[in-house]
């Protein structure tokens, strides 16, 4: 210590740089200047909502999700005249403490580790916001997403429902499109196709086909906890905001048709993909090599030609010629279209309707 080696307490406390009485003060106390600081314990200002915390406090008690400027203005309602707006901040940092000291416990999530090769997730996101038209009509539609979560590579097309036929098809093209088969495939609880089959034991059996064939380890996540899948919501919201930024770039958000908008979509896809080069080249050293040849994305129906000259399939009417009228025919049902065979060979192609209980008449069918 300076003191113990200069002459004199003033030269001491001139080389420290501090007054000579704040020197002796501080020697005489024994005490550094971080030591000898009291923590303040008192309020600076009277707390304007003491009288009414008892009630603040049982409310957010009952209902943590409460906000502070709802309660605010509750109080503001409740007592005219009492709270000028410029409080708010008191209450907020008030709620703040309690949440922190005596709240209920909070959700704790771990930050995901990704290794190349070994996940890939999706799911449907719901595209109509984007106010997308075709031909000046208004395009209702999905994208089927598909990602891996080491790279972020994505890919992904067009559909309608949330059907089995939508997601095995969506996923067979990202995986014919990558190349390859990562280890696991996540997805959410695939709840809204299932409730598409009349049996939820068929669509389990077929969707475990469909993993079985490319040798992936499906696994789903928790009901209601989308973050457990984070990365492909994540990349719906980057997606999506990607979109809307092409179009806006674009000046006009319609398309002469559906085809013309499905190449945009897959122009941006790979714009996206392009600097994730390096990531995606590692996981293209792991992942495992595709089958032979893809999996059939239809499912087959066996159903009778009514005197109508139509038939019944997955709650919508459609029409087929009247030579068919009483025969038994196959209904191949993909994902955006039905093939109708009769005898091993294929008589119509029809549009796959959207919904349920609608009819699709071609008058070809009904009139020689």
């Amino acid at each position: 210590m300076l003191s113990n080696t200069e002459k004199t307490k003033a030269i001491a406390a001139a080389k420290a740089g501090m007054d000579e009485k704040t020197a002796r003060k501080y020697l005489k106390s024994g005490l550094l200047p971080d030591q000898a600081k009291k923590e303040r314990n008192w309020r600076t200002r009277q707390n304007p909502f003491e009288a009414q915390w008892p009630a603040i406090k049982k409310r957010l008690t009952l209902n943590p999700g409460l906000e502070a400027k709802t309660l605010f203005e509750a109080l503001q309602r409740e007592q005219p005249g009492i709270f000028s707006d410029g409080q708010l901040r008191c209450l907020q940092r008030q709620i703040k403490v309690w949440r922190a000291t005596e709240g209920p416990a909070r959700e704790v999530f771990f930050p995901q580790v990704h290794y190349p090769g070994q996940l890939c997730a999706s799911d449907f996101t719901n595209m109509t916001h984007l106010n997308v038209t075709i031909n000046g009509q208004a395009f209702k539609h999905l994208v089927y997403h598909f990602v891996l979560t080491y790279s972020n590579w994505e890919a992904g097309n067009i559909c309608f429902s949330e059907s089995y036929e939508s997601l095995s098809e969506g996923l067979q093209n990202a995986l014919w499109k990558l190349g390859g088969v990562p280890q696991r495939h996540r997805t959410d609880q695939l709840s809204a196709a299932v409730n598409k089959e009349c049996n939820p034991e068929v669509f389990t059996r077929r969707y475990q086909e469909l993993l079985d064939h490319y040798g992936l380890q499906g696994e789903k996540i928790q009901v209601a906890q989308a973050n457990e899948n984070g990365d492909i919501e994540q990349r719906h919201h980057r997606f999506k905001k990607a979109v809307d930024q092409s179009l806006s770039l674009r000046g006009y958000r319609d398309f002469p048709t559906r085809e013309e908008y499905e190449a945009f979509l897959q122009k941006l896809f790979m714009q996206l993909n392009s600097g994730r080069k390096d990531r995606f080249e590692e996981e293209l050293k792991i992942i495992k090599a595709l089958p032979e040849r893809r999996m059939n994305d239809c499912q087959k129906e066996k159903v009778k030609v009514g005197p109508s000259s139509t038939i019944r399939l997955r709650h919508n009417t459609y029409s087929v010629h009247s030579r068919l009228i009483g025969e038994y025919v196959e209904a191949r049902v993909y994902s955006q279209r039905i093939e109708i065979w009769y005898a091993q060979r294929k008589i119509d192609v029809l549009p796959r309707l959207k919904g349920e209980q609608k009819c699709k008449i071609q008058y070809r069918h009904l009139i020689d």
